[in-house]
């Protein structure tokens, strides 16, 4: 098990102090980043489980009653980064402003080479979602595995995040519901123990609008329900994210988290976005299709802002909190706003 250590200073082409980390005027709102003490694996036996849970454990090296956010990673062409191993510009940002964040390597991961006559291969999508109730289940071995979080963690201020098929493993635990193709049951995997969540590039709606390599290989996105999504959540889609090897819809069918649930929910739009919305699962990520590093900082900054307003409640709780409030009033001020939000 790898420990070490870090304030997050990473950069790429074309980074600014907006995406790695450091605080200048524009960004003093988001909070002076902490150094960031990450764990990785931390080994979680599960019985029944082809192999045993690892996750990555990040968070800032000080302070207390830290909020948990479980971050699903997507299936990209990269080896690495659809495992523990990936969406570091995302997480060294929550990480040193304050949150603790848990990254499984699930089933799907390239990185296990599981065969592919495995129970749920290829994507896993019911194990995903089972992998992050076992990590709430297990969050006190957790802390005894890394003792220098030993009662810090808050149990209580727990949220999920995903990103492309991450975000259908979040959508599943904040409430949303599907037809199991083998057996036409409805599916709830609902986890009352997650109170807020954040979709980034997910999935939409089933039927008609899945193109038809999607509607012949992934039985399970062929009847998603989103009524019952009643959970807190911040949608982002990128408006020129196509995704047609999924849907015949258009970047829009990444907005129907958004537009088919029921509120409380926010709707972040980033303009010019494709699926990588920017570069969020890694720094130098070749498959980035549109590498921006002024998008990443938006993502990170109302992500942040997002579920800092909807876990501490301190800060003023949902819609109505100080850091999304004013996360929200900075992109709308922008000259050259990276998106646009709105809220139902």
């Amino acid at each position: 098990m790898s420990t070490h250590t870090h304030t997050p200073t990473h950069t790429h082409s074309g980074a600014t102090s907006e995406t790695t980390g450091e605080t200048t005027g524009a960004d003093s709102a988001f909070g002076s980043p902490a150094p960031v003490l990450s764990v990785t694996p931390v080994v979680l036996p599960v019985p029944g489980r082809a192999v045993d849970l690892e996750v990555r454990v990040s968070a800032p090296t000080t302070g207390g009653d830290l909020p948990v956010i479980l971050l699903s990673h997507g299936q990209g062409h990269s080896g690495h980064l659809s495992s523990l191993y990936g969406y570091a510009p995302l997480v060294d940002f929550w990480a040193a402003r304050g949150f603790a964040v848990i990254q499984p390597t699930h089933l799907s991961s390239s990185t296990l080479s599981l065969p592919a006559d495995t129970p749920g291969a290829p994507l896993y999508w019911r194990s995903r979602a089972q992998d992050m109730r076992h990590i709430i289940d297990r969050l006190d071995a957790i802390e005894d595995a890394v003792p220098q979080l030993r009662g810090r963690l808050d149990h209580g201020s727990i949220a999920v995040a995903g990103h492309s098929m991450g975000g259908h493993t979040a959508s599943l635990l904040l409430g949303a519901r599907l037809t199991d193709p083998d057996d036409g049951t409805e599916v709830d995997l609902t986890e009352p123990r997650i109170t807020a969540g954040v979709l980034l590039a997910a999935p939409g709606r089933g039927g008609g609008a899945l193109s038809e390599f999607a509607a012949r290989s992934f039985g399970f996105m062929g009847a998603p329900d989103f009524s019952a999504m009643t959970t807190p959540t911040l949608v982002v889609a990128g408006d020129k994210d196509e995704s047609a090897h999924l849907t015949v819809m258009g970047a829009d069918w990444h907005a129907d988290p958004y537009t088919l649930a029921p509120g409380p929910k926010a709707l972040l739009t980033l303009f010019g976005g494709e699926h990588g919305l920017g570069g969020v699962s890694g720094y130098d990520v070749a498959e980035t299709t549109d590498e921006n590093p002024a998008r990443v900082a938006a993502v990170q900054r109302l992500t942040w802002a997002y579920l800092r307003s909807a876990l501490h409640s301190s800060d003023g709780g949902g819609d109505g909190g100080k850091a999304w409030q004013a996360a929200c009033a900075a992109l709308a001020a922008d000259p050259e706003p990276q998106g646009r939000v709105e809220v139902k």
